[in-house]
């Protein structure tokens, strides 16, 4: 493979733009091709990227056999991620899939023994548990002492819940086409204390259920032997309240799950106290995750792919048992 990865991409939506900008701006990618169901779209986002050339592609078949692409980002629909993935690792491309990987665990068995198969690279791509200071966090935890507790929240108003008071149907709030508020912004808050406190023993999710009948959001209790982890995930609202990880010496707060621009430690001896142990953040905020995944690609780390495949494990063992749970079911599934 060339110094540079020369990258499909699948969806044209504004996380896709997200990460070809930022992913263009580590010097470790060129953009190869578009895909989309339509010419004109595919063309228009193309054309972002003028000095690019991408090739434009309205066959997903035509776009996997591109005997010049290295790897595929695919960033569709929830529901079409198994299937599109099967086609791009059957092909011979490494895949940076955009999260959910999958609606259940036996579709995420499937893909990574696949990509074993074909020793190809597959990730998930979660932006924030690479940002510099997700990572200052985590190496932090020790100084609360004994864990008590946490609390984790992403809570951001949709547009698309507009539609949904307007009657309309929106897809990331439609479990026909795999979506719901759990496996949208609620995989952030799961993948984040998956990735600080290890997979939960067991877990409980109390949805709010919206008239297309998917979660608009939802309380999710982790359970771990010793303490318990609240995670917060909405659509229908917005919420400014911090994330905070509690224990007997002290408090570690940062104030939002994604994008964090600050970490500190309230020491519970000292009153007042506060010390901040973040740095600057990254204003490119796909940059750090699109790093990662050009290292892991470049140098076929299969021991950083598969400490990843653990992580992605662990997130879809929780939304999958939440939702079913909870009778919020995909295509597919009784």
């Amino acid at each position: 493979m060339a110094a540079k990865i020369n990258l499909g991409v699948v969806g044209t939506g504004w996380i896709t733009h997200d990460y070809v900008s930022h992913s263009l701006s580590t010097g470790k990618f060129s953009l190869g091709a578009v895909y989309s169901r339509k010419h004109d779209t595919a063309k228009e986002f193309a054309d972002r990227y003028p000095d690019q050339k991408a090739a434009l592609y309205t066959s997903l078949d035509e776009l996997a056999n591109d005997k010049n692409l290295d790897a595929v980002y695919i960033a569709s629909p929830n529901l079409f991620h198994y299937e599109q993935t099967k086609t791009v690792l059957n092909a011979g491309k490494h895949v940076i899939l955009e999260k959910p990987a999958a609606a259940t665990e036996k579709q995420l068995d499937d893909l990574f023994r696949l990509a074993q198969e074909k020793k190809l690279v597959l990730v998930e791509a979660f932006r924030h548990v690479h940002e510099s200071n997700f990572k200052i966090l985590k190496q932090a935890i020790p100084k609360v002492g004994k864990l008590l507790g946490a609390s984790i929240s992403y809570c951001q108003f949709s547009s698309r819940f507009n539609a949904v008071l307007q009657g309309e149907k929106p897809a990331v709030f439609d479990l026909a086409m795999a979506g719901g508020t759990l496996v949208d912004l609620g995989v952030y808050v799961v993948a984040a204390a998956v990735e600080l406190f290890g997979e939960p023993e067991s877990s409980t999710y109390y949805p709010v259920i919206i008239a297309t009948g998917a979660d608009g959001g939802g309380t999710l209790i982790l359970r771990y032997k010793d303490f318990h982890v609240t995670l917060t995930a909405s659509k229908t609202f917005n919420s400014t309240a911090p994330c905070e990880i509690y224990g007997e010496k002290g408090l570690l707060v940062w104030p939002t799950v994604t994008d964090i621009e600050s970490v500190a430690f309230l020491d519970s001896a000292k009153k007042g106290s506060r010390e901040e142990l973040g740095g600057k953040r990254e204003p490119l905020n796909l940059k750090e995750e699109a790093l990662e995944h050009a290292r892991i690609i470049l140098e076929r780390d299969w021991d950083a792919m598969k400490r990843w495949e653990v992580h992605s494990r662990g997130v879809v063992r929780v939304t999958e048992a939440a939702r079913r749970a909870n009778g919020l079911l995909f295509p597919g599934e009784a």
